[in-house]
């Protein structure tokens, strides 16, 4: 097992274009480190120059104590899986795994006893003298994840390696990935766009956007204290809602209404961007807490079985509807009216030129 430490590193293609601009972070050894962002953010790019694909055009980059900038991807002791499982189709899936060490040159006992751990971990045993047209897609990329773990690396990495699964199935195993991890307690980075695998899957999580890393953070943290707006408008399944607003003679008016300004946020005149998780709002007609209450015309109800997503018409931004996440027992209704209460001291600041957080710790 290993670190990994990015040290302003930079990819910059030969037209120009800035793959990815000055990434700094580090892997803990053992750590699983989700790398999320919209397509075309990097993200994969960072992976590839991790795992020797992509030459790094500048910055440092170590795996452990060793500078491997310069280190060929067969002598970074990293084990790949990738999106698209890349199996031998004429292999049988015992082939498939115990192919890796076959070219290690490992002797037979050991291969055998290597690939016999490995699909006991990941219930392969009753598959393994199967070949890949024979199997699912969930078996197929755990044959994927065995043949990466039979070689024992330091490092693995993972390229969006469950977006060719169905729904269920993805949620299937991002828990069998979580639980494989904890268990090798082998340091992990995982490329993916989908933020809410992001959330639940990573120790921390690194959100980048047009090769620029936003933010590294727990998942909680990007969620509760988002760096910028992006950050607060990416992560959150449904997102956080967003007003234009002004800070005014120490007041903040915005459509919600004037209201209070948080105590972190200085006085000053300015043009902020107040931001509300769905989950913030509550049905005024369920809830007689002190707060603040908005009035607005249902435009349509999502039922999700356990809540209701209630989505709100603006005047300001037609749009982009406001939407609380309520309880069934609201009587919230497509056409009629609701009131939305929200505590102000809730509230999430940006500065309206620069997108950054006014509110949260830096």
């Amino acid at each position: 097992m290993a670190s990994v430490q990015l040290d302003n590193l930079r990819k910059v293609y030969p037209n120009g274009v800035v793959g990815v601009a000055g990434a700094s972070f580090e892997v803990a050894d053992g750590e699983l480190l989700v790398l999320v962002g919209p397509s075309g953010c990097g993200k994969s790019t960072l992976l590839r120059m991790i795992a020797g694909l992509e030459e790094i055009s500048s910055g440092t980059l170590r795996i452990g104590d060793r500078v491997v900038n310069e280190v060929p991807p067969k002598d970074r002791d990293i084990a790949m899986v990738f999106q698209s499982y890349a199996l031998y189709p004429h292999m049988t899936v015992r082939r498939n795994l115990a192919f890796p060490l076959e070219i290690a040159r490992l002797d037979r006992p050991t291969i055998d006893r290597k690939v016999n751990d490995a699909a006991e971990l990941l219930g392969l045993v009753d598959l393994l003298d199967r070949k890949p047209a024979q199997l699912s897609g969930g078996q197929r990329q755990r044959v994927a994840m065995g043949r990466a773990i039979v070689r024992s690396p330091r490092v693995f990495l993972m390229d969006e390696p469950l977006s060719n699964l169905d729904a269920r199935l993805r949620v299937q195993m991002r828990g069998q990935i979580t639980r494989l991890q904890k268990r090798l307690n082998t340091t992990t980075l995982y490329v993916t766009h989908d933020q809410v695998e992001a959330m639940t899957l990573g120790d921390r999580v690194v959100v980048m956007r047009d090769g620029v890393v936003q933010q590294v953070a727990a998942p909680q943290t990007l969620y509760d204290h988002p760096k910028n707006l992006f950050v607060a408008g990416f992560i959150g399944s449904p997102p956080m809602n967003l007003f234009a607003a002004g800070i005014e003679n120490g007041r903040l008016r915005c459509e919600l209404g004037d209201l209070p300004l948080p105590a972190s946020v200085g006085g000053e005149s300015r043009e902020v961007i107040v931001g509300l998780r769905p989950e913030q709002f509550t049905d005024a007609a369920l809830d007689d807490s002190p707060g603040v209450t908005h009035v607005g015309v249902v435009d349509y109800v999502e039922s999700m079985g356990a809540e209701r997503h209630v989505y709100v018409k603006r005047d300001a931004n037609p749009g982009a509807p406001l939407v609380a996440r309520l309880p069934n027992a609201s009587a919230a209704r497509p056409g009629g009216t609701v009131g939305l209460r929200f505590d102000p001291a809730r509230l999430t600041l940006f500065d309206a030129a620069t997108g950054e957080n006014l509110v949260s710790p830096k």
